[in-house]
């Protein structure tokens, strides 16, 4: 698959906010400082797509972008974030849950963005579980494959391997490319 157009369609808060479910939609989840602004911009090939911050806890929207006038790629807020308020967390998890689980959501794939080079944390458990329990296709992506010590980073993909066999896991470098194919490939395969 080439990603060949993206646009920007919105920011969602809830369900009257959600575009029209006329496609499927890969959602992209992630602690905040994983990186996963850096892999949706690589995975797009834009610089600034997906917007970072050096603030955690900035983005509390759902923002939408249709790539290709066939799919939606949603960029969701990061989470487990402990410098912010345990107000401001637990809304941001309920927003997550509900998103996870909501019926008029079409997502087809749920991309959990970790980091490679410290592995799964239970920020990130806990948003699998809620994927899964939700019925949710689930892709682990070790982000940050190209940081750190090459063993532990595949000692660190073995675990999320073992931890949740039910989902595929891919190393991933935003810096380098590593994985962006095998990404494509598995978003190809589900968005049909």
């Amino acid at each position: 698959m080439e990603i060949r157009d993206v646009q920007f369609i919105r920011g969602v808060t809830g369900s009257e906010g959600l575009p029209e479910v006329d496609r499927p939609t890969v959602a992209f989840f992630g602690r905040s400082n994983v990186g996963k602004s850096s892999v949706i911009n690589a995975l797009v090939r834009r610089k600034d797509m997906a917007r970072s911050s050096s603030r955690p806890g900035r983005t509390t929207e759902v923002n939408y972008f249709s790539v290709n006038d066939s799919w939606y790629l949603a960029d969701t807020p990061g989470y487990g974030y402990a410098r912010l308020s345990k107000v401001f967390m637990e809304k941001i998890a309920k927003h997550l849950s509900w998103y996870a689980g909501a019926p008029e959501v079409t997502l087809r794939l749920a991309v959990v963005v970790i980091d490679a080079e410290i592995g799964l944390q239970d920020a990130d458990r806990e948003t699998i579980a809620v994927l899964q329990d939700a019925g949710r296709t689930v892709l682990i992506l070790g982000n940050k494959s190209d940081k750190g010590r090459r063993n532990d980073i595949s000692n660190h993909i073995r675990e999320a391997e073992r931890e949740f066999p039910d989902c595929r896991v891919i190393r991933y470098s935003a810096k380098t490319g590593e994985g962006r194919s095998d990404l494509l490939g598995a978003i190809s395969d589900v968005i049909g």
